[in-house]
């Protein structure tokens, strides 16, 4: 009888050690494929069993969390949610998380282990800690006076701080109420499906991730590139450029809006935007040394991230001479978007450093406690000094006397450049208006924003539209909202 019992004891112990490694084998080792079987909900019923941390500007939160009292609790509120859509992107329980909202989304849902007192125990237990907050590098009211300055027109406008690369103002145009994809009821899908097939494309980020022939701000770089190459040592000596101007190894001709650009100084046709001038420039300069410049301010890099991507701005280094002579003047394969251009305003302002733009101040626990600041930003050096100094000098001529007099402000040194890009088939298309400036109060030693602004604008008469005439006050009034004027 003994024998007996001591087999069934083995047998039984036999299958609870099988069962113990089952256990073992799900929990463990198959833990991940549960995890993201999309059959399982308990990952999305613990996401939003608490209130989703919030996104600040100057110091107030622009999201928020309501309590719905249904399994998936806590959903997604927004104050000013279209004037804040290009940087908060959506937090939907149908969607999922789109810009800062996905960007951010472990400190916003308290999954990062680094808002636990404890981390290490919070890797051990896969714990969830209370939700943390981002704290943005925004400033609400330049905010504020670029979505009012687009005024639902299609464009977008971005503001940076110079001297750190702070993002003060990111508004696209038209926008939409991230709220509306909150939830997960028919309503959302309704919203999402309009939102998606609307011709406008409001869920289109145009700040960062639309790109647009920069036309005559482009000149800027060319400037740059023709100044440290030594092309050009003096600012008022002609430059020996014919208009009009053919474009080398062809038959086209290239020509210029106004008179008085036939061997022009760089100073008169920076100022008065000649297009021959600045072409035949960048044929002087040569491909190599036209590339580097833009490589330097940032175009062709695909992995700037503010902290989500931003689309790659480029310049064509695979290009004949009549195409340089082209790109050279914004146009041709020549694409940026509007953070892109604001950049090269910021170098400018900066005596010929560019710091990297960055979005996120810091993240905090709900206590207000720090968790990560925003890092070290490498520097780089664009153009030489004495070169940022002339170029500061072109577009403060531009703003004082030139095509971008609607961008003055009283007490304030303003610099700028006009642009009008062709686009479409033949230059079919209404042209972007575009203006890009830096702004620097009387009282102060540095320029303390650089603004990029662009107008698309399908809906206005070709005459009418223009980089001075539509996008010009649009800046002026970013800026003087930054520098409180």
């Amino acid at each position: 009888m003994t024998r007996y019992i001591r087999r069934a004891s083995a047998f039984c112990a036999l299958l609870l050690m099988a069962l113990l490694v089952n256990a073992a084998r799900v929990q463990v080792v198959q833990s991940g494929a549960y995890d993201g079987n999309p059959a399982n909900r308990r990952a999305a019923i613990a996401r939003y069993q608490q209130p989703r941390g919030d996104i600040l500007v100057g110091g107030a939160p622009v999201t928020g969390s309501m309590d719905t009292g249904e399994q998936l609790r806590y959903e997604r509120t927004y104050r000013d949610g279209p004037l804040y859509a290009p940087v908060t992107g959506f937090a939907s329980q149908l969607y999922g998380t789109a810009l800062l909202e996905h960007a951010a989304d472990e400190v916003l849902t308290g999954t990062d282990p680094m808002l636990s007192p404890f981390p290490l125990w919070h890797d051990v237990t896969r714990g969830q800690s209370r939700a943390g907050d981002v704290v943005t590098t925004l400033n609400r009211a330049a905010q504020q006076a670029a979505y009012k300055g687009l005024a639902g027109r299609k464009g977008a406008v971005a503001a940076i701080e110079p001297a750190t690369g702070r993002v003060l103002a990111l508004v696209s145009s038209p926008s939409y109420d991230p709220a509306l994809l909150s939830g997960n009821g028919e309503a959302v899908a309704s919203a999402w499906a309009r939102l998606n097939h609307d011709p406008d494309k409001p869920m289109l980020n145009r700040a960062v991730r639309q790109t647009y022939p920069p036309g005559s701000t482009f000149k800027v770089v060319t400037a740059a590139a023709a100044l440290d190459a030594g092309t050009v040592t003096d600012l008022d000596a002609p430059t020996r450029s014919p208009d009009p101007y053919r474009l080398p190894g062809t038959t086209t001709w290239l020509t210029n809006e106004g008179d008085g650009c036939a061997d022009a100084s760089l100073r008169e046709a920076f100022e008065w935007s000649c297009n021959t001038v600045f072409a035949k420039l960048g044929v002087d300069v040569g491909v190599n040394g036209m590339s580097a410049t833009a490589r330097a301010f940032g175009f062709n890099d695909s992995e700037l991230r503010i902290p989500f991507s931003v689309a790659r701005s480029t310049f064509d280094t695979h290009v004949d001479r009549a195409q340089l002579a082209l790109s050279s003047i914004g146009q041709y394969n020549t694409r940026a978007t509007p953070l892109q251009m604001a950049m090269v305003a910021a170098a400018v302002a900066n005596g010929g450093q560019l710091h990297p733009p960055y979005l996120v101040e810091r993240t905090v626990r709900h206590s207000g406690e720090t968790v990560s600041g925003s890092g070290a930003h490498p520097v780089q050096q664009v153009m030489r000094p004495s070169t940022a100094v002339q170029l500061k000098e072109l577009m403060a001529d531009v703003v004082r006397e030139g095509t971008g007099t609607n961008a003055a402000i009283p007490g304030a040194v303003v610099g700028g450049k006009t642009g009008t890009a062709q686009h479409g088939v033949g230059n079919s298309g209404v042209p972007y208006a575009w203006f890009v400036s830096w702004g620097q109060a009387d009282n102060e030693m540095e320029p303390r924003v650089a603004v990029a602004v662009v107008v698309e604008d399908a809906s206005a008469d070709r005459g009418e539209i223009s980089g001075g005439g539509d996008a010009a006050p649009i800046a002026r009034n970013v800026m003087r909202a930054v520098l409180g004027l």
